[in-house]
């Protein structure tokens, strides 16, 4: 058998992981040892699986792998931030972010390969969309990440490349290893898929994970967010808004949590805060306000500190929890997909001269 066409044992959680095993004869505990030695152990060698049989093991061998993300490119930052960029089985690469923070360590991960969602203020738009990432290509960044730090992450974002809910049975699957008790044991409510906005997909996401939700707003109308978030002509904030009051509907001390980018002239005036203060009007809500993180050939500038913090003041006196993101990363390439894009330039660049990228590493 094809190392290609044999099971990547990543892409399973555990009812699937027991069926897989059931099939082949043996009994479902066999399984969820697997899972474990896998994802809380990071065992990738059959051999050293002690509990499991060695027929099973065997077997396994023969017929299936752990096919794992490769750590290709690694930057870090002078404030302990790191990115990764990581390849895939058909060469194709992505990002994964490391943010520690006194006690938690917080791993960003990509959903896709690019984005087909065309938001005008994102650097991982300006690459395009290629593909969905599969279950082991998600859940492989959590590993990668966990095997770096020697622990698992306190904290899981899903706000790297792509969107999640585009990806929805993937994204779900590798949420589900997240939480899992045999797996990374993170809480679900520490879990946080990040969307622009999606709303068939969104209201099904309750019934499927209920992990925290942030959303993408960038703007308090429908004309604004058109321009910035496309998605909105499809999805408009009469239908978003709804969706996500629902999605919290019931559950005490849950919140949602906006997204808006701080763009200079663009969305960062107090009237702007005024009508985000009356869209978000009876939701329990936080605002993340996220000084924007330039990128090469974009025509947006960030916002002055000062209109910043009167924003937030603003948002603050009516009663809304609204925080400005503390910007990380700014010696990295911190926008998303920036580093990817300038990997690629530089193995390009490389290859022309007929080199490599050294080690793999930088």
């Amino acid at each position: 058998m094809g190392e290609a066409e044999r099971t990547n044992l990543l892409d399973l959680d555990r009812p699937g992981m027991e069926a897989l095993i059931v099939d082949m004869g043996f009994k479902p505990f066999h399984g969820r040892n697997l899972l474990k030695w896998i994802h809380k152990h990071g065992v990738t060698d059959f051999a050293q699986m002690t509990d499991l049989p060695k027929v099973l093991r065997e077997r396994l061998a023969a017929e299936t792998r752990i096919g794992l993300p490769e750590i290709v490119f690694e930057q870090p930052s002078l404030d302990g931030t790191t990115k990764w960029v990581l390849e895939l089985d058909d060469g194709q690469r992505i990002e994964t972010v490391y943010i520690p923070d006194g006690d938690r360590s917080t791993i960003c991960v990509s959903s896709q390969v690019g984005c087909a969602l065309d938001c005008s203020f994102c650097s991982t738009a300006r690459q395009g969309f290629n593909r969905n990432l599969t279950t082991a290509e998600i859940i492989g960044q959590v590993w990668a990440a966990t095997r770096e730090l020697g622990r698992p992450p306190s904290n899981v974002v899903l706000m790297g490349m792509g969107e999640p809910l585009a990806n929805f049975d993937n994204v779900v699957r590798a949420m589900q290893l997240m939480t899992e008790d045999l797996a990374y044991m993170i809480a679900r409510t520490r879990v946080t898929l990040s969307t622009s906005g999606i709303v068939p997909a969104l209201r099904r996401l309750r019934e499927a994970s209920n992990v925290s939700l942030a959303v993408s707003l960038h703007a308090p109308d429908n004309a604004l967010r058109d321009e910035l978030v496309p998605i909105n002509r499809k999805y408009p904030l009469e239908e978003l808004i709804p969706a996500c009051r629902d999605y919290i509907a019931g559950e005490k001390r849950r919140k949602i949590t906006w997204e808006y980018v701080m763009l200079d002239g663009v969305n960062d005036s107090i009237a702007h805060a005024k009508a985000l203060i009356r869209l978000l009007q009876g939701i329990p809500s936080k605002v993340n306000l996220i000084p924007f993180n330039p990128f090469p050939g974009t025509d947006y500038r960030t916002s002055p500190l000062e209109r910043i913090d009167a924003f937030r003041q603003r948002l603050i006196r009516a009663g809304i929890i609204t925080i400005t993101r503390k910007t990380r990363g700014d010696d990295i390439d911190a926008a998303c997909g920036q580093l990817v894009g300038r990997v690629r330039d530089r193995s390009r660049r490389q290859l022309r001269e007929g080199g490599t990228v050294a080690g793999g590493r930088a």
